[in-house]
């Protein structure tokens, strides 16, 4: 097996916390040494207790302090370099096509309550699923399991080459506890002694007003500066918003309109940290209908809305504009194949109208005329309170009433009305997410990719492209044995991307931090982006090894 150098790092993470790779102010006249850290999310009041870390709806999961309790064998960085850091496995190898992982259980590490971690408990907890214990709610498609020594080898019935991240940050749990588990699915871990993980923060208390975890003494990951995580739930973005501005709460995730105004200068200390990913907020549009049935109107619009804008005014900066023809952003630009290095759109009305032109589109007075006869307008759909994307949508609507003549109406339904059209299709343009799998396949298989449409309704390609020869290429991609073969499979799918334009990726859709460094350093940063600064992320751990006291 060969050990993929770019997306696999060997070596003992313990080591990070010797790095200390300083980020942010240290000048605070007030640092308060060992001081808590709260952490805090907009998603009101979390009433029951659950500690179980594979139920999305867990008190665990929705505050996030899960992932402090239970780790990982390893973390993927979603952006920066994209790279892994082995976690509680010393390292991990996947084979050629991406069948088989095997990882090699980290030694000196015990479970919280004195317990020694092993090789067993990283194979029990995959073979709950493999077994039908645990719901394959990850779809990681297990075939077999088994352990040598110190070593777990993992086979998987399909390539996980596209889905690396949600295998490597599978949770591991104790053998020893979860074995009298009886349903893993529906159980709240809450009895005495059960919330028990590697992590580097144990369970302190739990109560409807806020969860606290203490510093883990025998952490394999070495001493920890902060000795207390407070996990607090706000009413909504704008208490979130106050309690970052006012000190009573230290780090959160969230996107804060002015943030500037309202966060950044009410104290110096307080940082904001926008970590680019390979995803992208894009505007994904109807490819069955009018107007949009039409390659020509799409390539249109992509030589006219202005992505700069969505970054500078919809997302306040808190994003990286896209405008290479591939729909790639600057993470990906090694994936561009070379007849596309370097060709990107621009905001060019007069490309725009001379393509419509071309297709046989007219103007009367100033507004466009489709081959038909009729008038071009459509509408574009996003949930009300959605304010970047809203401020989008109007942003689209003037760039295309001025450069093309195109009447583009608002519209604004509740989340249910929208979440129903995306997946039935009765919209007519949308701005959503993509998938993001870490490289060119998140985009194309979002925007192309038919398996995303079952029973009519669908997940991805909102869309609806549909071509033989793509599919075949999503494919190969995701399935391919060689570097050669996904290289070929992804000249396949770019171009028929840039030839057909089924989804027009606007900016990277990024994770965001808020955090500040009146008492500990260490953190993220532009220079540095060794994690992403979002406390919800997989990372956590590795930043709270990371950080010092500013002293």
């Amino acid at each position: 097996m060969r050990l993929k150098s770019s997306l696999v790092a060997v070596g003992m993470a313990a080591a990070l916390v010797l790095t200390g790779c300083a980020a942010g102010s240290t000048d605070s006249g007030d640092n308060e040494p060992g001081a808590a850290l709260t952490i805090a999310k907009p998603d009101g009041a979390i009433t029951t207790e659950s500690n179980n870390p594979y139920l999305g709806d867990s008190s665990a999961s929705k505050y996030g302090y899960g992932k402090v309790i239970f780790e990982s064998l390893a973390l993927v960085n979603p952006t920066g370099d994209l790279g892994t850091t082995p976690w509680l496995a010393e390292s991990v190898e996947w084979n050629e096509d991406y069948t088989q992982l095997t990882a090699v259980a980290r030694e000196g590490v015990t479970w919280s309550d004195g317990e020694e971690f092993t090789a067993d408990d990283i194979a029990f907890s995959f073979n709950q699923v493999l077994e039908g214990k645990l719901n394959d709610t990850n779809a990681l498609d297990l075939k077999s399991v088994s352990v040598d020594g110190s070593t777990v080898t993992i086979d998987f019935n399909s390539s996980k080459f596209t889905q690396q991240g949600r295998v490597l940050h599978f949770q591991i749990v104790p053998e020893h506890i979860w074995k009298d588990i009886e349903d893993p699915n529906t159980d709240p871990v809450t009895g005495e002694g059960q919330a028990v993980g590697t992590g580097p923060y144990v369970l302190d208390s739990w109560t409807t007003e806020s969860v606290t975890l203490a510093a883990n003494p025998d952490y394999w990951g070495g001493e920890l500066a902060v000795p207390e995580l407070h996990y607090v739930s706000y009413g909504d973005n704008a208490a979130l918003t106050t309690a970052l501005a006012t000190g009573e709460a230290d780090w959160a995730q969230a996107f804060i309109p002015q943030i500037q105004d309202s966060y950044l200068s009410a104290d110096p200390d307080n940082k904001f940290l926008v970590s680019p990913t390979a995803g992208a907020g894009t505007l994904f549009m109807n490819l069955q209908t009018k107007p949009f049935n039409d390659p020509a109107l799409r390539q249109a619009l992509a030589w006219t809305i202005d992505r700069q804008a969505y970054v500078d005014i919809a997302r306040e900066g808190a994003s990286e504009a896209v405008w290479s023809v591939t729909g790639l952003g600057a993470l990906l630009e090694d994936e561009v194949i070379p007849e596309y290095q370097g060709q990107n759109y621009s905001v060019d009305v007069d490309k725009a109208r001379e393509i419509l032109t071309d297709a046989g589109y007219t103007w009367d007075g100033e507004t466009l005329i489709d081959p038909d006869g009729e008038a071009v307008t459509f509408s574009i759909s996003v949930p009300a309170g959605w304010s970047d994307w809203n401020t989008e949508q109007a942003l689209i609507a003037e760039e295309l009433k001025e450069g093309l003549g195109i009447e583009v109406k608002v519209d604004q339904p509740d989340w249910g009305g929208w979440d129903a059209a995306r997946q039935e299709g009765t919209f007519q343009a949308i701005i959503h997410w993509l998938e993001d799998t870490g490289n060119a396949y998140g985009l194309y298989t979002s925007t192309m990719d038919p398996k995303w449409i079952v029973d009519g309704k669908a997940a991805f390609n909102f869309g609806r492209f549909d071509d033989p020869t793509v599919t075949e290429a999503l494919n190969t991609y995701a399935n391919a044995a060689s570097d050669a073969d996904r290289e070929a499979a992804l000249a396949v799918m770019q171009t028929a991307f840039v030839e057909n334009v089924p989804a027009i990726p606007l900016g990277a859709h990024p994770l965001l931090g808020e955090f500040n460094t009146r008492n500990y350093v260490g953190w993220p940063s532009e220079d540095d982006q060794y994690a992403s600064a979002d406390p919800t992320q997989p990372a956590i751990v590795q930043i709270l090894t990371q950080l010092q006291p500013a002293g």
